[in-house]
């Protein structure tokens, strides 16, 4: 071989020799363990440990069923039973414990996320009520007029 076709084949030896060493020290020594037949072998056998590590914030209705039973049967009969109770309350997480109560997002910006009228084609065939926030009691909560957990009645 010619002396142009040495120097790029020993530039392309060099850079697969530095990618396995820096890969040899970079990947963990349990990545792949379980073989090909679970996702390819890209799989760390350690992240079994971490995931079962990490703590459950989002507990769902059911949780809040156990103490809250009215409150839930009330959201349940409501436009708003697709909504999961942590949505507007916060995440559950050590609750009743820790926090002993759960903070309520009352601000506007949360119903707004779903109420709002939205200026586009499809926005019209909704079937949730929609409204102009800035001609709608623009300066007020909306939880002050109505009920979160039955909207289709008057606050209490």
């Amino acid at each position: 071989m010619k002396n142009h076709a040495w120097r790029p084949l020993a530039v392309v030896i060099g850079a697969v020799a530095l990618l396995l060493l820096v890969r040899a020290n970079v990947v963990p020594s349990d990545f792949g363990v379980n073989g090909e037949n679970f996702t390819y072998g890209f799989h760390r056998k350690g992240s079994i440990d971490d995931w079962k590590a990490v703590q459950i914030k989002y507990k769902g209705r059911e949780y809040c069923r156990e103490c809250h039973e009215e409150k839930v049967t009330e959201n349940e009969s409501s436009p708003h039973k697709v909504i999961e109770c942590e949505n507007c309350h916060g995440p559950a997480i050590e609750h009743p414990d820790n926090p002993e109560k759960l903070v309520v997002d009352r601000s506007r910006g949360l119903c707004l996320r779903c109420h709002a009228f939205l200026p586009y084609p499809q926005s019209h065939r909704s079937e949730m009520p929609a409204i102009d926030p800035d001609e709608h009691n623009p300066d007020q909560a909306c939880a002050d007029c109505h009920n979160p957990h039955n909207p289709n009645l008057e606050a209490m």
